[in-house]
């Protein structure tokens, strides 16, 4: 991609989005690349932003434009998009945006849509209210979602759907993981206080710190030295769920990027082997990094943990962590390309996935030890309906109760759900071998 002005860089990473050729995380940081500096933090924005209410923005669009544009155009729809975005819910005077995403069309080869955009922008700032009015009588537009998964939410949590949805839409909050092993959360406090960084402690782990705003990492006192690391909160109770004791052998399934690791590592005092596997070197890449920066070790291995023949030397673990791979529907949030790459049909190849990852790794448990899975889903197909397949088939697996004051304690397992001020959506299971 060469250099091109911020909004047209930001049209085509999101129409390389929409034609499924990649994330938004990988797109926009290859794009942030080709920018200058200071405007990274605003095309990450516009191009989170107009994910996130994608399914609005789009019904807006459709009453403003006489008829579809073709898809060799998906660019300039993308462009549209963009511009209604930060007219309708960024601090950008209008002027500016309606300038900037005009000049957009010749940076794309598009000049002949100078005037469509133009038009496109005018008509909406006079109109906003109104063509809101009419979006939003689709529930796509009125909860920024595709249907399938409204459908689904509906149906799995009836008293607490709307509030999902709602809290999907906010930006997340900035969380910290401080490394126990090397200063208490309280010290850990002070030195932000003394920093000038406002933040108060998590309610659910007590490793974890919210951040009053966001801010680079590098700002964050003692975090190049491993006295803090960003994690969400959610997460953070795995090594408490595992019930780790000093000595234990213990397998991190599907580790990368290391954070879950890392703090199972941090948690033990004494720390027996410690096996990390992931089928994706590029991210075990991220892996190894965060070992080096927090001073810890681990065997890490490039694997895919569901074919054990390849990489386990029959030696059973005492404690097995499973974060299978998912829909991530409790981390839209962070991740909102999330409502526009995954399809309801891809459900049915992570369960299977799922289960195969569950049948496989219990042969590497001992008996008496413990499985945990985990997943970043909100959907009772991938959680607590996969615990209770497996455990019809699996006669010397026994499924133990997570007894908690947080979450929602479902048939099998717990689940979190995504708050808008406090943790992602996540979902854990505790299964012992008898």
């Amino acid at each position: 991609m060469k250099s091109l002005p911020l909004r047209a860089h930001a049209a085509l990473a999101l129409s390389k989005l929409l034609s499924q050729e990649g994330s938004l995380a990988t797109l926009s940081s290859k794009t942030g690349e080709l920018i200058n500096p200071q405007e990274r933090a605003l095309l990450q924005e516009i191009c989170f932003g107009t994910c996130r209410w994608y399914y609005q923005l789009n019904a807006i669009l459709r009453q403003l434009i006489a008829k579809p544009l073709k898809e060799k155009d998906a660019d300039l729809h993308c462009l549209l998009l963009i511009g209604i975005y930060q007219l309708h819910y960024l601090r950008v005077p209008d002027y500016a945006v309606v300038n900037e995403t005009v000049a957009a069309t010749q940076a794309l080869g598009k000049q002949w849509a100078k005037g469509l955009v133009n038009a496109v922008l005018r008509n909406f700032l006079r109109d906003s209210d109104e063509l809101l009015q009419k979006a939003n009588a689709s529930q796509e537009s009125r909860y920024a979602h595709p249907l399938w998964l409204i459908k689904r939410l509906r149906v799995a949590w009836p008293d607490q759907w709307e509030a999902v949805l709602a809290a999907n839409n906010q930006h997340p909050p900035m969380t910290l993981r401080v490394n126990g092993s090397r200063i208490s959360r309280a010290d850990y406090l002070q030195l932000l206080e003394q920093a000038g960084v406002a933040a108060q402690p998590g309610a659910l782990a007590d490793t974890s710190i919210y951040l009053e705003s966001p801010c680079p990492v590098d700002s964050l006192p003692g975090f190049k030295e491993g006295l803090v690391s960003v994690q969400d909160e959610a997460s953070q109770l795995i090594p408490e769920l595992l019930s780790l004791e000093p000595g234990l052998s213990i397998l991190d399934a599907c580790a990368a990027p290391g954070g879950k690791t890392c703090h199972i590592l941090e948690s033990m005092r004494s720390p027996g082997r410690v096996v990390a596997i992931d089928n994706d070197a590029r991210r075990l890449e991220r892996l190894h990094q965060n070992l080096a920066r927090l001073q810890l070790s681990a065997e890490v291995l490039v694997a895919d943990a569901s074919v054990v023949k390849d990489w386990w030397d029959s030696e059973p673990f005492d404690r097995i962590l499973l974060d299978a791979p998912c829909s991530a529907t409790g981390i839209i949030r962070r991740h909102p390309d999330i409502k526009l790459l995954r399809r309801e049909v891809d459900l049915e190849k992570l369960k299977l996935i799922q289960a195969q990852l569950l049948n496989s790794l219990w042969a590497c448990l001992k008996p008496g030890g413990l499985l945990l899975y985990s997943t970043c889903s909100v959907l009772p197909e991938e959680n607590s309906d996969i615990i209770e397949a497996f455990l019809a088939h699996q006669s010397d697996a026994q499924h133990e109760g997570i007894q908690a004051d947080w979450g929602v304690e479902c048939a099998r397992g717990r689940q979190l759900l995504p708050l808008p001020d406090g943790n992602d959506g996540f979902f854990f299971a505790r299964l012992r071998k008898c």
